[in-house]
């Protein structure tokens, strides 16, 4: 039974999880963190152990590949094709945790930062933590032997690894302990498998010993030294699964060991001219006992944001163009720092211009961190545009070969032409990079495959290995019998066929392979479609399909803790509501032979239906994902020509600068309307969800008290007129935050003014794709404001959805007007305004303690530095919880079916938090969309900060009288 129709219907009738067939489905699990594509046959998410150990048996039965999937961070191609099996969303159980033992016994779904937040609280933890931590399931660790940051000190996932339960390809359940730790495994001595490993090991000694376990991070192919009998234990089959990526066997469940944190730590952060002189120093760092060695290099620092780029800086990035981050524990803070001081001038005497910064403080660390975990994204673009990729980016050599192998590296690339930002784990010899490949043409692709051949050659010359932590997958199976030769191959073969006699699991990796330039994804129609868009996407060469090129597949939307990134995904779990996901989609709509219907597309639409354009990908994704921008733009052409097939809110909330414009002339008639018996029916014919109370219209809208209230002449101002943008939410839904603002500006010696019209920057046309009509209003208020702006005035934003248009979507939908790019550079926060034009204005003394919800928008386009100094400045102690997305953003929670999701975002830190504040802690929240929804979930009243600073000024006049 070849027919995955068949298969799916068998897989149904049995499973208690979901099988799916549908084109979204598949376009969703085509690729993974790699360059490769495969679409595969069905996905399965089983609901349990039994529901996997079912799928498993079916799917060999139907003779159709299997391959299993966990985050699907992989980067080498490892989990993509056949039947894809995703046990992330359900086998994500921590079965056992034995403090005093130091294991865990885990489902092969569990996400790593999951497991080693149990740990913590014990003192333990996890020794392999690579920098997909946040997503990275152990099943696939095992698959791939990770090894992260901490694998210098600690090892590999196979390192930690003693007992698997797992199912092997010819259907045998097997219970494999690693010897040593007190527990035989539950096999017998005599049974087929077993004693074909010990032949094989037997057999093939001498060229086991010789090529095999040679040095710690030779991943590539099969782990063949576990097939020796070492001490009569017989080969060691569970360390010989670990890096195995799935071909031989299936992980049902794991126990691993724990390790012991150390009670403090301290960094060293050694700066040097080029990374071979990094490396060269690395032979002076071991014998410190180092937690960590690892890299990065200029190239990647240049891509972080500017204000990253400062606070590394100011964290202890010393001067340099690579980096070695090196990490010291100790019993305390003064022993740990005082063994990195010792570190330090052991490397500065030893390296002639190395520069050191030692730092002890866990904030400061924490950002010098961040440099490093963000380098697989952040390394996909240069700071010029261009694009790099993986495909190289795993190589390992011995340490001491290290310096060698760079300079061999970079004579190779230069013969080629190429360039790359690198990073990696310098303690052991492994180094990560992104590479300026040109996957999308013929000639590119011959070049990519001619250098990866040439580059297998400078690393097995070494004593390396292609793979040395990735994995070989479809990037580099073929390049592995390169390196061990062809008999080392031919046993890598028997070793598979007892294992996998039908070789159904993940076929072509390691065994069989294909070619390292079959099946780029990159390499297909969807790179050479140039599409006629509305944004202008000047990041990207002005092409779509390119900025859809961003999502490189890291997941990082998919974290489950953290983040404004990506709120829907955090609380269903599922793939289609990633970030990630929706960009795969779209991918998938412009290659067209899964998704075929483009524009129209309804499985795209149903994706981005859930997402809340809050914009956190923008900030938070290492490669700036602006799915937003992407949704707005898909959604604008999806209903081109046809309005009637819009939903109901896209006029009900789209248009509602117009709707509360006219609701403004009887703002009590409408209130009371929107309150009475009419209320289902108006929120029914509005798209509105029924549980959703409609906010009320102000009496007065800010406008109409700005022009009565009869405001001295601005330009008498001490510091001059500042031109106050009235917003609709400000102006009609909450003008004593406008007034708020126009008591604290004039306070500090500026001469607010307003718009001589009405004017509207458009965000509710954009945010439900009505771009045609966006591009008019905005333009239109350009035109209305052009005066000040072509005089030099600032603009001043009170609402961050509204003032985050001007700082970005403004001149990508009006990229040819002078305008636009004069707003982008003159219009700022209240809180920016009072840092950097008044730095000698005291703020009032508000005092107390407030705790902050921080506007989505404001974190990916605005910044929050500034307020946080304004609000020192003013004596608030800032609580701001790691909150992420209100989860109302905008229409989104008004919308018919969304607010219950909504409300799930927000429960997930925001309204919790706002409930347990004490009372006399102020909620402080910029943006209309989070007051509503903490007004609507919780008891509380969220002030902005202008109100804050307000009201203190009024104590401080009524003190004084």
């Amino acid at each position: 039974m070849t027919d995955p129709t068949a298969l799916a219907r068998s897989l149904r009738a049995e499973l208690r999880g979901t099988v799916r067939d549908d084109a979204q489905a598949r376009a969703l699990y085509a690729t993974d963190a790699s360059n490769y594509r495969a679409v595969p046959d069905l996905v399965v998410l089983p609901r349990d152990e039994e529901d996997l150990l079912a799928a498993v048996a079916l799917v060999r039965e139907s003779g159709l590949p299997l391959v299993m999937r966990g985050g699907g961070t992989s980067m080498a191609g490892n989990s993509i094709g056949g039947v894809v099996v995703d046990v992330s969303r359900h086998l994500n159980r921590i079965l056992d945790l034995d403090p005093v033992a130091r294991t865990a016994t885990v489902q092969p779904g569990v996400v790593l930062t999951d497991l080693i937040a149990a740990a913590r609280r014990h003192g333990l933890t996890f020794g392999a933590d690579p920098s997909s931590a946040s997503r990275a399931t152990l099943g696939g660790m095992i698959a791939n032997n990770a090894c992260g940051a901490h694998s210098v000190a600690w090892g590999t996932t196979a390192d930690n690894v003693r007992a698997l339960d797992v199912v092997t390809g010819a259907g045998e359940r097997l219970h494999l302990a690693v010897p040593g730790f007190g527990e035989r495994a539950s096999y017998d001595v005599d049974t087929r498998l077993h004693r074909r490993m010990t032949e094989l090991g037997r057999e093939h000694r001498l060229l086991v010993e010789r090529r095999f376990g040679t040095f710690s991070r030779q991943i590539s192919g099969y782990a063949l030294q576990h097939l020796l009998d070492r001490d009569g234990g017989g080969p060691d089959l569970a360390r010989l699964l670990c890096g195995s990526e799935g071909t031989l066997a299936t992980t049902l469940r794991a126990t691993v060991n724990l390790v012991e944190a150390p009670a403090a730590v301290a960094l060293v952060v050694l700066g040097f001219p080029d990374g071979p002189a990094g490396a060269d120093a690395v032979p002076h760092i071991l014998p410190f006992g180092p937690l960590t060695v690892e890299s990065i290099n200029a190239l990647l620092v240049d891509r972080l944001p500017a204000d990253v780029r400062g606070e590394a800086e100011a964290a202890g990035l010393p001067q340099g163009r690579t980096w070695l981050l090196v990490e010291v524990g100790g019993a305390d803070r003064e022993a740990a720092g005082r063994t990195a001081r010792e570190l330090a001038d052991a490397v500065r005497d030893a390296v002639a211009g190395a520069t050191v910064s030692v730092v002890t403080d866990p904030g400061a660390q924490a950002v010098l961190w961040r440099c490093r975990r963000d380098g697989t994204g952040l390394a996909t673009r240069r700071v010029d545009g261009a694009e790099a990729w993986g495909g190289w980016e795993d190589a390992a050599v011995p340490p001491a070969r290290l310096g060698d192998y760079l300079r061999g590296l970079d004579e190779l690339m230069g013969r080629f032409g190429y360039s790359g930002a690198s990073y990696g784990h310098f303690g052991e010899g492994c180094m990560h990079m992104r590479i300026d490949f040109d996957l999308v043409t013929d000639a590119g692709v011959r070049a990519f495959r001619e250098f990866t051949e040439q580059a297998t050659d400078l690393v097995v010359s070494l004593g390396g290995s292609v793979s040395g932590e990735h994995g070989d997958g479809r990037a580099r199976s073929a390049l592995a019998r390169r390196m061990y030769g062809e008999d080392a191959y031919a046993v890598f073969t028997e070793v598979k066929r007892a294992w996998d006699p039908a070789g159904t699991l993940n076929p072509h990796v390691i065994v069989d392979p294909l070619p390292v330039d079959a099946g780029l994804r990159h390499h297909g129609r969807a790179a050479h479609r140039r599409l006629l868009t509305v944004f202008s996407y000047p990041h990207d060469d002005g092409s779509f399909a390119q900025a859809q090129r961003r999502c490189v597949g890291v997941g990082k939307c998919r974290q489950s803790h953290g983040g404004v990134m990506c709120p829907s995904y955090q609380v269903t779990r599922e793939e289609t509501h990633s970030t990630r996901g929706r960009a795969h989609l779209l991918w998938e709509m412009l290659e067209g032979d899964v998704i075929t219907d483009g524009w129209r597309s309804e499985e795209v639409r149903d994706a981005l239906d859930l997402c809340l354009s809050c914009k956190g990908c923008l900030q938070d994704c290492p490669v700036n994902v602006d799915m937003a921008t992407y949704k707005a733009e898909f959604t604008h052409h999806h209903y081109a020509g046809r309005p009637w097939a819009r939903p109901r809110s896209h006029f009900s909330m789209g248009w509602l600068p117009a709707v509360a414009r006219a609701a403004s002339v009887t703002p009590s008639l409408v209130n009371r309307t929107t309150r009475s018996r009419l209320a289902p029916l108006l929120k029914r014919a509005g798209g509105i969800d029924a549980s959703r109370a409609i906010p009320a219209f102000a009496e007065e809208s800010f406008v109409s008290w700005f022009r009565r209230r009869g405001a001295p002449d601005p330009a008498q101002a001490p510091r001059g007129p500042v031109l106050l943008w009235p917003d609709t939410f400000t102006n009609y839904l909450s003008p004593e935050v406008g007034r708020a603002a126009v008591r604290v500006l004039e306070a500090a010696g500026f001469g607010p003014v307003l718009p001589e019209r009405g004017v509207c920057c458009g965000l509710t046309w954009i945010s439900t794709g009505q771009l045609g009509v966006a591009k008019r209003v905005l333009s239109r208020s350009l035109r209305a404001i052009a005066p000040a702006l072509e005089a030099g005035a600032l603009v001043i934003g009170l609402e961050p959805s509204c003032t985050a248009v001007f700082r970005h979507e403004a001149t990508d939908l009006l990229p040819d007007e002078p305008l636009a790019r004069l707003a982008r550079e003159q219009t700022l926060t209240l809180a920016e305004l009072l840092r950097t034009r008044a730095p000698d204005w005291q703020p009032p003394r508000v005092g107390g303690s407030a705790l902050v919800q921080v506007h989505c928008h404001q974190h990916s386009v605005l910044g929050f530095a500034a307020d946080r100094e304004v609000m020192a400045a003013a004596g608030i102690e800032a609580q701001v919880p790691d909150s992420g997305c209100c989860g109302l953003a905008g229409n989104f929670g008004f919308e018919a079916g969304h607010a219950e999701l909504s409300r799930q975002i927000g429960e997930r830190v925001l309204l919790p938090a706002v409930r347990e504040a004490p009372a006399d802690t102020a909620v402080l929240a910029d943006g209309f969309s989070c007051r509503t929804q903490i007004a609507q979930g919780t008891s509380r009243r969220a002030r902005h900060l202008a109100e804050l600073l307000a009201d203190a000024l009024d104590r401080e006049d009524a003190q004084r009288r």
